[in-house]
């Protein structure tokens, strides 16, 4: 009997850990990365994440978060509900020189699984900058 038991708790526990939401099955985004592409030095880039709840409830961003302090995200302040969307601003601070590959996590309260977005691009100086600009300028 305590076999019996024993392995009915383990197939309910094993159905209801499958059963857990993850971020893809309430949210679409509509895109998982962006491309700033060539950034002016301390010239902050934004980037709006779009989020349509795709599920039957309303849908709360608990929390965003970057995985560096040069990036800071924005999560909506109301409930998504269902069938609408809402944004996540990303804004990237443009501070130091270099290739941007950062990461944002957001989590949604109910839904253990956080859902991963990417901000990508280069820091340049406003010379370069500027003159790739001004490339890009005169072929049109």
């Amino acid at each position: 009997m305590k076999k019996l038991a024993l392995l009915t708790a383990a197939f309910v526990f094993s159905v209801a850990a499958m059963a857990q939401s993850k971020a893809d099955d309430v949210a679409k985004f509509n895109t998982e990365k962006h491309d700033f592409g060539k950034v002016k030095q301390n010239n902050p880039a934004t980037y709006y994440f779009e989020i349509k709840n795709v599920g039957n409830k309303p849908l709360v961003v608990e929390n965003a978060s970057a995985s560096c302090g040069c990036t800071v995200p924005e999560k909506p302040k109301e409930p998504i509900m269902p069938g609408k969307s809402d944004k996540v601003k990303v804004v990237y601070n443009a501070a130091a020189l270099g290739p941007i590959n950062k990461e944002i996590t957001i989590k949604f309260a109910g839904i253990d699984q956080p859902k991963v977005v990417r901000i990508t691009g280069e820091v340049v100086t406003a010379e370069a900058f500027d003159a790739a600009n001004s490339k890009g300028a005169k072929k049109q």
